[in-house]
């Protein structure tokens, strides 16, 4: 074996580390130093007579060594081994110096830095760390050990090789403390006992963390068990903020760079809530802000964290060394998933914050709902962006600048009616721009079968704005246009102007100013009353089909609860689903929900009157569309008609409008045969436009498994079950001559 002076000894002086991986392999230089020092401290002693078996035999010589030797020091040591040492540590350390003087990165000082960790600390690392680069110090501390079966570092190896006294040893044990930064922020993790049982305090062994061992090496990529939930933005060019973003942009950024300026310590927090929709900008005004001021930044999918591998406690914590680490600002998205009123993630909520406490400078919080962070730290700074729905007119802007210079262009024209109709968030533009070029390009220009660009917009818009709200209501999908309807002149008037006042609300609440003149009540409530089939349904469906939006029954069975405070919950779900979407709200059979207030004679009275004044409260604030269909106008309550803008009439229908819907009831391409007399049945039965249907459809039906045309026969069997179907009898006086076909 070379003698120690001949690993070091005569070396030309050099500057600065050219990176991380020089100098730890300089670092592993005074290591091996060490470990031969150590090792020739050992061979002093003589010849072992059980060489062979060393870690299984104690020899009396072995043993007396032990007893007669200054516990914890390096016995025998050679003091010119102690000088080599010496000397290269000096050396080491001055390239160090000169090179963070340069400003050139050593992940294990910047560690060092971040979790303050002494000298001696660093050298724990560095024995640890020993194992993973290379395969020998396993066998050296198995050596070491005096047992083949432990080859990773324990505490007193650690000891053995680092101190010189009895004393220095009791006070090096406080590093392996569960409060020091070693075991605090798990930079090293202690292995498991032995199948034999728990091990004393200096035989427990040690190993260092994954990710540490990644970080000292100098890979960047975060920790993997973070790679499902948590991704990191590095700063660099490109990235666009919208109009609605630029509200918060340079005060946020002046507030995060005077943060980190005075707060270099890293004390204190700041803590930015950025409180709006999905979409609304959120994400993108903090990308952008660390764009521009160079940081680094971790966006974490707090919904993907609940659902991780592993507990959401330890995803914050490992969250919150990763912050740490990078360094970098931390974003949490999804936050709706912890601070819903309906989930208690209370103990998830916690862990959260105190990750965020002991480990992340700067963090953006985004979500929906509101939220103040509890027990705050008086120096901690706790700041509130609003990223409300964008205007009418930024929508506007919006839609225009997206459409400028696009395959699209050509629907520029649609972009004041497409702002007017869908309240979307800027994010929720982009994707629906997206979507109708996805479109554009699947029709390859066909405008017959894509429709124009104004079309193809509506059709992405509509597919966009498909919502939630199918748990609490029934899409249905329009058929009927204002030519299939039978309704007097008045009604038919009366569903063009709906469709014009939303058309034109852009014009009217935008350009004209009467949005400055109106608090609440700018949508538009319409109540439909009228007997039932008389086609109150299929107006609402006509509605919804004139201008391109969804249609939504709602189901007053899953609405309305008996739990105190259920059905106002389900309400709001229904409205807040709705506003984004523009959707339309029919409220079929209302009567049973917007009843006549009652009197407060009971709790039940008491709290089914809050609800109904919920009801009227949140319908003055949507925005949209609010159709209400009744049969009995009469029950429904005073004040909530005087916030119905238009109320329409449904009457039963008379001979000439029963006619009128027997001729458009059957399609052109149905073979009818000449004997069917559709003046015969308006005139004779008195029934209503959802009755003649069913009739219809029957006899239909009736001819198809006859195969033959559309026969009268056919229509008096069909309208002879329907007649039975309500009780009716069916007499010759309105059959005629008839009758027998009934037999």
């Amino acid at each position: 074996m070379p003698g120690t002076a001949q690993l070091h000894r005569n070396k030309p002086a050099v500057g600065a580390y050219a990176d991380g991986p020089e100098y730890i392999q300089d670092e592993l230089r005074w290591l091996d130093l060490l470990i031969r020092y150590r090792l020739d401290g050992r061979n002093r002693g003589g010849a072992d007579p059980f060489g062979q078996l060393r870690g299984l035999v104690l020899s009396d010589d072995e043993i007396n060594g032990l007893l007669s030797g200054d516990a914890g020091g390096t016995p025998g040591a050679s003091p010119e081994c102690g000088a080599e040492l010496a000397e290269l540590a000096a050396e080491v350390a001055d390239r160090r110096s000169a090179t963070l003087r340069m400003g050139t990165a050593l992940p294990l000082a910047d560690l060092s830095r971040t979790f303050h960790l002494s000298p001696f600390e660093e050298k724990c690392l560095l024995i640890c760390l020993a194992p993973e680069l290379d395969p020998k110090y396993e066998k050296l501390y198995a050596y070491l050990h005096d047992d083949v079966t432990r080859r990773r570092p324990s505490i007193g190896l650690i000891l053995d090789l680092l101190c010189t006294s009895f004393r220095e040893r009791v006070a090096a044990r406080t590093v392996f403390d569960p409060r020091a930064p070693l075991t605090k922020y798990r930079l090293v993790q202690f292995i498991q006992a032995t199948p034999d049982g728990p091990v004393s305090f200096p035989s427990r062994q040690l190993m260092l963390n994954g990710r540490i061992a990644g970080y000292v090496l100098g890979h960047a990529q975060p920790d993997p068990h973070l790679a499902e939930a948590v991704r990191l933005v590095l700063p660099g060019p490109g990235g666009t903020v919208s109009p609605v973003e630029d509200r918060n942009r340079e005060r946020a950024r002046q507030l995060v760079r005077a943060h980190l300026a005075v707060h270099a310590s890293g004390e204190s927090r700041l803590v930015l809530f950025c409180r709006g929709p999905r979409g609304a900008g959120k994400r993108e005004l903090v990308e952008s802000l660390c764009r521009d001021l160079g940081l680094w930044l971790l966006v974490a999918d707090v919904e993907r964290m609940l659902a991780g591998s592993l507990p959401f406690g330890e995803m914050a914590w490992l969250l919150g060394r990763e912050a740490a680490l990078q360094p970098a600002v931390v974003c949490l998205e999804g936050m709706d998933a912890l601070l819903a009123g309906d989930n208690d993630h209370t103990s998830e909520l916690t862990s959260l914050m105190d990750a965020i406490r002991t480990f992340c400078r700067v963090t953006f919080v985004c979500s929906g709902r509101p939220w103040r962070p509890r027990d705050r730290h008086p120096s901690d700074v706790f700041i509130e962006l609003d990223f409300p729905l964008p205007d009418e007119g930024t929508r506007k802007r919006l839609w225009e600048d997206g459409l400028s210079g696009s395959p699209l262009a050509a629907g520029m024209g649609a972009a004041d009616v497409l702002a007017g109709t869908f309240r979307f968030t800027p994010g929720q533009i982009r994707q629906a721009l997206a979507d109708a070029r996805d479109l554009a390009v699947w029709h390859g220009g066909d405008e017959a079968s894509g429709g124009s660009e104004a079309d193809l917009l509506h059709a992405a818009c509509r597919a966009r704005s498909h919502t939630r709200l199918g748990t609490l209501a029934r899409r249905l999908e329009p058929v009927h246009t204002l030519d299939d309807i039978v309704l007097p002149a008045l009604q038919m008037a009366q569903l063009r102007e709906i469709c014009a006042q939303v058309r034109y609300r852009h014009l009217v609440f935008g350009q004209w100013g009467f949005d400055r003149k109106l608090s609440s009540g700018k949508g538009l409530t319409v109540l439909f009353t009228g007997p039932p089939g008389t086609g109150k349904t299929m107006a609402a469906a006509v509605i919804a089909r004139e201008l391109g939006l969804e249609l939504y029954r709602i189901d007053l069975s899953q609405v309305v609860s008996k739990y105190i405070g259920e059905t106002e919950k389900n309400l709001e779900r229904i409205f807040a689903e709705a506003e984004t979407a523009g959707a339309i709200l029919f409220f079929d059979e209302a009567d049973a929900l917007f009843g006549r207030r009652s009197e407060v004679k009971d709790a039940h009275d008491r709290y089914a009157n809050i609800e109904i004044g919920y009801l009227l409260q949140r319908m003055e604030e949507y925005s949209g569309i609010s159709i209400l269909a009744t049969n009995l106008r009469q029950n429904l309550d005073e004040a909530f008609t005087r916030r119905i803008r238009i109320v329409v009439e449904f009457p039963f229908p008379d001979e000439e409008y029963r006619e009128m819907i027997w001729q458009r009831i059957f399609p052109p391409e149905l073979p009818v045969g000449d004997d069917v007399d559709l003046g015969f049945l308006a005139r004779r039965f008195r029934i209503s436009g959802g009755d003649i249907r069913n009739v219809a459809l029957g006899a239909v039906f009736f001819a198809a498994e006859e195969g033959r045309p559309l026969a009268m026969a056919h229509l008096v069997r069909a309208l002879g079950r329907e007649l039975r179907k309500t009780g009716k009898p069916c007499t010759r006086e309105e059959f005629g001559d008839y009758l027998e076909m009934l037999a």
